[in-house]
């Protein structure tokens, strides 16, 4: 485990090759043997290829495009062209995996403090689950990319994948065609505090 945390990339090329079945339901259940708050198990996967695929990736497009001038997120403008250099990488990997929180509320929602907390422990279930993923994949021999640029698309993502809950994020999946070196990381020395 500690070589696919050292060797684990965020990949953004991949191969023209597709992934046997059993790999990807390999990943799959390493994202459902995650710990979760309360064991509610809040994720859902939707795994997309082929067709399924430029469908859901027309989608996103066509939210980029409703983002330029109708933004969900007007202060995260800055970052709309790497969403769009993200619908690239998607495009090129061999598969997506939607991840959902089957439990969570409707972002346009207001929350009381009680479903707040809610939201944020299935946020924290969710996220171990993809990041058991993206270690499983690293395992496997596939490279892997965990993406939010999904909001930026948000409304026309759940329209396509017909989603109850939350879209949370989404897993491009394939055989890396690159090799990325590792990204600075802080120190210990920075972001530890020891106490006694």
């Amino acid at each position: 485990m500690l070589s696919a945390i050292t060797n684990r990339r965020s990949i953004r090329k991949y191969k023209e090759l597709d992934i046997p079945r059993h790999m990807i339901e390999k990943i799959l259940q390493s994202g459902i043997l995650a710990p979760s708050s309360k064991n509610r198990q809040p994720w859902k996967f939707i795994v997309v290829t082929g067709n399924a695929k430029k469908d859901i990736l027309a989608a996103m497009e066509k939210g980029l495009m409703r983002e330029k001038e109708h933004p969900l997120l007007p202060e995260s403008a800055q970052y709309l062209s790497g969403a769009e250099y993200t619908l690239k990488i998607m495009d090129q990997a061999p598969v997506i995996i939607f991840i959902v929180n089957s439990l969570g509320l409707d972002i346009y929602s207001s929350l009381k403090p009680e479903e707040r907390i809610y939201e944020i422990c299935n946020a924290q279930s969710i996220g171990a689950a993809i990041e058991n993923m993206t270690l499983t994949a690293a395992e496997l021999g596939l490279g892997s990319l965990w993406i939010c640029d999904t909001y930026f698309a948000y409304k026309e993502l759940c329209d396509s994948l017909n989603v109850e809950g939350e879209l949370f994020a989404a897993m491009a999946v394939g055989y890396a065609d690159e090799n990325p070196i590792a990204r600075p990381r802080k120190s210990i020395d920075d972001i530890v505090e020891w106490r006694n």
